[in-house]
């Protein structure tokens, strides 16, 4: 079995719109929802044998956030450069080159690569992954390599704004 979580980062500001794209930190909103949304996996003992995340800095404090709501050591999070834009091409190379021995990874990116990703890989077709929204796709398969080509057997999505289970 493989569990891949996908998730977009938290809300991010445009208070200062001198700052590049890359540079842009978490808002107000951002900050509450990326502990509350890994305060959710948590509570569904959710967990990840690798946490990688795109470089940009509103992806790497949504990570963070959830690293520690899960118990994930921040030290061993995976900065993927290859996440920041990534279309859902890109992002899905990224995941069928994982080693196969993680189990249960998450990846924290940006839209539209995520939006596009998870409708590709989900039979159930969202309009847009909202911040910080975070989607489980369950894979009856041994091979990261296999994700995308085959269909899942089971798909959870949760968001901010969703009433808690």
């Amino acid at each position: 079995m493989k569990i891949l979580t996908l998730i977009r980062h938290a809300k991010s500001s445009w208070k200062d719109p001198t700052l590049p794209d890359w540079d842009r930190p978490l808002n107000k909103r951002g900050k509450r929802d990326a502990p509350m949304m890994g305060g959710r996996l948590a509570g569904r003992e959710a967990h990840a044998d690798l946490l990688i995340t795109s470089p940009a800095v509103r992806a790497v404090a949504t990570t963070e956030a959830i690293a520690a709501a899960i118990e994930y050591p921040a030290d061993e999070i995976l900065v993927d450069e290859r996440l920041y834009g990534a279309d859902e091409f890109e992002i899905l190379e990224v995941i069928q080159g994982l080693d196969d021995a993680w189990e249960r990874v998450m990846v924290v990116g940006h839209n539209p690569g995520m939006t596009d990703l998870v409708n590709a890989l989900s039979p159930t077709r969202i309009d847009n992954l909202p911040t910080c929204g975070i989607i489980e796709l369950t894979y009856d398969t041994e091979s990261w390599a296999l994700i995308g080509r085959i269909d899942p057997l089971a798909v959870d999505f949760d968001y901010p704004k969703k009433e808690p289970r």
